[in-house]
């Protein structure tokens, strides 16, 4: 009712004077707001059609002569404006928006907010993403767990081996992803003057190495820091070390001993049959003080490593053992098709 009211008397306002309404939005919203808090407009408000459309004998409208420029004002009247506007108007909104020195506003009907700011939160509402909840997330796990059961109890025998081979490539992606994380960037090679041994000095130290009992071994984790640091301790007090590889693969050896050489700067005298190799620190040995190279693994990191090495390793000999089955299996289909077909045409011959 007051809501009402207040846009009549105010459509009343700008019938009398349009132009200055215009010009002056302050004005229009003073109307309203007098109109909606006191319910009538005062009896010393009026409104005239001189040339110059401005208000005369009224002190409230001398209070408004206010420019455009002036935006704090606005503020100021919709401070007081608010709590009046929750008691008077329980069910109408009531909207202003400043853009530029112009102030719009709406009674009863909100304002269109379909501007760059509010397109952009609607964007940013879109990309997030949805919660799911407890009961949907296990209603998906069910459905993926019987979509699988489904694949593998099928009676034919193709599906199951495609199942098989499809759910193997997606680990062997994923553990050559894990793989890579492993990968530590080589450090530049420092440069160091190589020793010339001779034949006799490469002998003395080789039957050296075989009869001294200090070793480092080297397990399923391969070389990491701990093998190097080792290597220089023991060099601390033997000329000689023997690095024994176990378990070890035909021609892993010779990798081991091309980065042992080259993070310890050790010299390779000999590599045994037996997977042992011996090394000798040099003439002008001088033990570093970090023993332990920084482009290496640590022992736990290494470790994580060989598991799933040894992991895509199994997983490569599954799927060639799965395509091998897929290949003869679509062998035998087709020979099983071409036995119908001989049958088939033997017995039209026949008739």
């Amino acid at each position: 009712m007051f809501a009402s009211s207040a846009s009549a008397s105010a459509r009343a306002v700008f019938r009398s004077c349009p132009n200055a309404i215009k010009r002056d939005p302050f004005l229009w919203l003073y109307c309203v707001t007098q109109n909606v808090f006191d319910h009538s407009v005062p009896s010393t408000t009026c409104f005239t059609h001189s040339p110059s459309e401005a208000s005369c004998t009224s002190s409230a409208l001398d209070s408004l002569s206010v420019r455009r420029s002036n935006v704090f004002t606005s503020h100021s009247i919709l401070r007081n404006c608010l709590p009046a506007t929750a008691r008077c108007m329980s069910s109408t909104s009531l909207e202003v928006k400043t853009d530029n020195d112009v102030v719009r506003f709406s009674i009863g009907k909100p304002l269109d907010k379909t501007g760059p700011s509010n397109n952009g939160n609607k964007k940013m509402a879109v990309a997030r993403r949805v919660k799911m909840s407890k009961k949907a997330k296990l209603n998906e796990l069910r459905f993926y767990r019987l979509k699988a059961k489904k694949k593998m109890n099928s009676p034919n025998p193709q599906v199951r081996i495609i199942y098989k081979l499809e759910k193997a490539k997606r680990k062997e992606a994923w553990l050559i992803e894990k793989l890579r994380k492993f990968e530590v960037p080589k450090a530049p090679a420092e440069t160091h003057d190589p020793e010339i041994l001779t034949e006799e000095e490469k002998h003395y130290l080789k039957r050296t190495g075989e009869k001294k009992k200090n070793y480092v071994p080297v397990g399923r984790r391969g070389v990491f820091g701990g093998v190097v640091l080792n290597m220089h301790l023991h060099w601390k007090k033997h000329e000689t070390v023997k690095v024994i590889c176990k378990p070890c693969k035909p021609g892993q050896v010779h990798e081991y001993a091309e980065e042992l050489a080259r993070l310890s700067k050790g010299i390779v005298i000999d590599i045994k049959p037996n997977n042992s190799i011996i090394f000798y620190r040099g003439k002008n040995y001088v033990q570093p003080k970090v023993m332990s190279p920084p482009d290496t693994l640590s022992k736990n990191k290494a470790l994580e490593k060989y598991k799933y090495e040894q992991s895509l390793e199994h997983t490569s000999q599954f799927i060639e053992k799965l395509e091998n089955e897929l290949e003869e299996y679509q062998k035998h289909v087709a020979r099983f098709k071409k036995a119908n077909e001989d049958a088939t045409q033997e017995s039209l011959v026949k008739t």
